[in-house]
């Protein structure tokens, strides 16, 4: 066999072992929103919470996340030319980014109300502010926890252990969920603000946390199996992190921007949660907001991610040897591949986001189920251009050149932060769909932008194949978003209640989905076999032959 022919076997094993794991992870996340909105309600403690239980990740992001997403894998590969296949390069790393996360979590847990502050509207009540701050004190160690599972991850990604990166959190959400049904079993279900008591918020907080630190911890198991054995070592002579630190740097300032911006982007949430609260409407904020982005994000993982994980580090290695030609065929590939699964999954959404949202948070009101339902369809309009954002930002990462992507990030946020402000001028219902519709034209942006530096870096980009590909996925899509419209349509006649929602959704992703296959091989779209081969041949391995 080539070996062209066995690095895309490989790609397809990596791509599929990831999406298992993703789409079991995700699938349990979906299970924890749900429980989560029936513990604390979509309403003002709801808020309290998602803004404390955020702000890890928000710290974790911008002080380390993407530094350190940006800078091992391709330092990594790179390091594995060094006279120990770069065993004492990646201790030194490790050490002092363990230490630097430990320290960066210690700072800001003693800083957690100066946080919720900062993300919160200036509106919120003294009780509202003091119930996030409590939930922040517990949350916010997750930093060190989240920078584990970074760490660790990443070295399993460089030495083509990609699957347990993306089974983690499924572990994390599990014990979430744990925590959640004692939650739901012993103390009241969406108390008011006043009626937290501190046994009811350490065991949300708690269990959040502890989940975070399984999901970390976790890895230790086959990152042993792999090979690997971790001794700390100081300093950083000689191990050549002078590119590693250029690229962190303006890695940071990316998601300095970044995180400017969805400061912004809270306050709005927020101040449009509690003004709906005062004028008595039920009016989609900041934890609809993050449930609607849990469910634009599905595709996004499923696919995207898993495919660009595996990707990337075939990238890397081809931009350490100057084979442009190579980072050129990944690029496409990558672009196609995602293709045939993000283009469906927004119409598909368009069509089904109603009773998708009903069925995923049954414990919600007519009026908070579109609340959420609403705010996703706005931002599936992005999903799209979000996907070739990050597949391009790693295109640049892989070359270590991180001013393109700190560049690119000042597009996305200028334009979503326009329409984030532009967004308060709406009716109080229509603001979160403001914010929104702003993610996705900020996506758009950003692709465009993308797009044409990335054909300046690589010298050339063909896109034609790419666009006639687009255009006959849209196609296809369109033709089953119509089929399963008017499944929902027929169903509409004869359910009602509870049980429609549920069952138009499965009878129309079904239907959806058949359309769409069929329809797609009719205009040759080849992609389809290509993502789905290797998901089939993981079912025949499992199930025995006749």
């Amino acid at each position: 066999m080539s070996e062209p022919v066995s690095e895309e076997a490989s790609l397809a094993r990596s791509t599929a072992g990831m999406a298992a794991g993703t789409i079991a992870s995700r699938a349990l996340g979906v299970v924890r929103a749900s429980l989560q909105l029936a513990v604390v309600g979509a309403f003002l403690a709801g808020d309290a919470w998602d803004v404390a239980n955020t702000l890890p990740n928000i710290v974790y992001l911008l002080l380390a996340g993407g530094v350190l997403n940006a800078v091992l894998v391709p330092q990594i590969t790179r390091a594995a030319s060094h006279p120990d296949g770069g065993r004492e390069y990646v201790d030194r790393l490790l050490t002092i980014a363990i230490i630097g996360m430990a320290i960066i979590a210690v700072v800001f847990t003693l800083g957690a109300g100066l946080l919720v502050r900062l993300y919160s509207t200036p509106n919120w009540s003294a009780d509202q502010r003091s119930l996030s701050t409590a939930f922040a004190l517990i949350c916010m160690p997750q930093i060190f926890f989240y920078g584990l599972y970074t760490l660790l991850g990443q070295v399993l990604n460089a030495r083509n252990r990609f699957a347990a990166y993306m089974w983690a959190p499924a572990v994390a959400n599990l014990v979430a969920i744990a925590g959640l049904a004692y939650f739901l079993l012993n103390y009241p279900h969406r108390a008011q603000i006043a009626g937290w008591t501190s046994p009811m918020i350490w065991v949300l907080a708690g269990s959040a946390t502890a989940g975070v630190a399984a999901q970390a911890l976790v890895l230790v198991v086959p990152l042993w199996r792999s090979g690997f054995r971790f001794r700390p070592r100081w300093g950083f002579r000689g191990v050549g992190l002078g590119t590693a630190s250029t690229v962190a740097l303006w890695t940071f300032g990316a998601l300095v921007v970044s995180t400017v911006g969805f400061i912004i982007t809270s306050q709005v949430l927020t101040y449009a949660g509690k003004a709906g609260a005062l004028a008595h409407l039920v009016v989609p904020g900041k934890i609809s907001y993050t449930n609607a982005f849990l469910i634009f994000m599905l595709p996004h993982s499923l696919v995207t991610v898993s495919l660009v994980t595996a990707l990337f580090t075939r990238m890397s290695r081809a931009a350490h040897a100057g084979d442009l030609g190579k980072v050129r065929s990944d690029v496409t590939k990558g672009m196609l591949l995602t293709a045939v699964a993000t283009i469906p999954a927004t119409v598909g959404a368009l069509v089904l986001g109603f009773a998708a949202t009903a069925t995923l948070f049954q414990g919600n009101s007519e009026a908070e189920t579109r609340g959420i339902a609403t705010v996703m369809m706005a931002m599936m309009f992005g999903l799209v251009p979000f996907g070739i954002l990050y597949l391009l930002q790693r295109v640049f990462y892989s070359f270590e050149d991180a001013r393109t992507p700190f560049r690119l990030q000042i597009v996305v946020t200028g334009v979503a932060t326009t329409a984030n402000l532009a967004s308060l001028m709406l009716p109080l219902r229509w603001i979160a769909v403001g914010v929104g519709a702003g993610q996705a034209l900020s996506n758009l942006a950003g692709m465009a932008v993308g797009l044409i530096l990335v054909r300046r870096r690589l010298e050339v980009l063909n896109l034609r194949d790419v666009i006639r590909t687009y255009v006959r996925v849209g196609v296809a899509s369109v033709v089953a978003g119509a089929a399963a419209y008017l499944v929902l349509l027929g169903l509409g006649q004869v359910l009602h209640g509870k049980l429609y929602n549920p069952v138009s959704l499965l009878s129309g992703a079904l239907v959806f989905a058949a359309v769409y296959v069929v329809t797609a091989r009719k205009l040759h779209v080849r992609e389809i076999d290509d993502l789905v081969a290797p998901v089939l041949e993981r079912v025949r391995r499992v199930l025995p032959g006749p």
